[in-house]
């Protein structure tokens, strides 16, 4: 316990799954939290979209660790909500070490059937999202004298996974974004890395969309190998991520920069 204790953490994303894992297991050895999601629903997605009330759970969940929290909705794409939050928070709680970029969404689709507003949606939240979430957030770190970014990128963003064009590209571009950000941050003490996580068991991984990609990988079968872990796991869960967050966001890791760290059961290595 205490691994991050007396730390205060702004993480996206944070209304459910894996965000709210990260939320409650950074709780659990000392930190605060500053949370924000955007609890709505955007086009295309098919599977259930996080609301207030997942929100208020994650809220209640920390809470319980007798740790404070600063809950707010807000889009990563908006950068005045988001700047809002960040400074709400940051004056509530007196200060800001770790930064979790964990909002993102998913659309599974073969490559002709992505239209304009999914590739938008998707690099939106995912890339742009994370670019804002980092910007913003640095200037904090920066006056504190120190401290963690993780950027939550995917398998997808070490290697091209099918049926998830933007998906791809925009984790592709999170570590572009976390191996700049890394390079010009280090000097003011700040550390920035990111996590690829393969299939996690959340809300993400059900609903249509999962049962639609189950048919195009039948479909296509010489692709589905691409899909398979290499240790005998089908999907991790959130807690498996968590750890490696908190890994990065304590001082264990305090020489670990410009990272991308494979949380993925050897899925990469196919």
């Amino acid at each position: 316990m205490g691994r991050v204790e007396g730390k205060v953490a702004f993480i996206t994303g944070a209304a459910r799954g894996q965000g709210r894992s990260h939320a409650v297991r950074l709780a659990q050895e000392g930190a605060d939290i500053i949370a924000v999601d955007l609890c709505g629903a955007l086009p295309g997605v098919a599977y259930p979209s996080a609301t207030e009330e997942d929100l208020a759970q994650t809220v209640k969940e920390v809470e319980a660790l007798d740790r404070r929290i600063i809950a707010t909705k807000a889009d990563v794409r908006d950068r005045g909500a988001m700047q809002r939050a960040i400074d709400a928070g940051v004056a509530e709680l007196g200060r800001l070490d770790i930064v979790v970029a964990n909002a993102g969404i998913c659309i599974m689709k073969p490559w002709d059937e992505i239209t304009p507003q999914i590739w938008d949606d998707t690099v939106g939240t995912n890339l742009t999202g994370v670019w804002n979430t980092v910007q913003l957030t640095a200037p904090h770190l920066v006056k504190g004298g120190g401290g963690s970014i993780i950027l939550t990128s995917s398998a997808a963003g070490l290697k091209g996974l099918p049926f998830l064009t933007p998906y791809v590209a925009a984790k592709h571009g999170v570590v572009g974004i976390m191996r700049a950000f890394a390079t010009e941050l280090a000097e003011s003490n700040i550390r920035v890395n990111s996590v690829h996580p393969t299939g996690v068991d959340t809300a993400m991984a059900s609903g249509d969309g999962m049962a639609a990609m189950g048919g195009m990988l039948e479909a296509h079968p010489r692709l589905g190998a691409m899909m398979t872990n290499l240790l005998p796991v089908d999907i991790t869960q959130p807690v498996d991520i968590s750890n490696a967050v908190l890994f990065l966001a304590s001082d264990e890791s305090r020489y670990v920069t410009s990272l991308a760290m494979a949380v993925d059961a050897g899925n990469t290595q196919y």
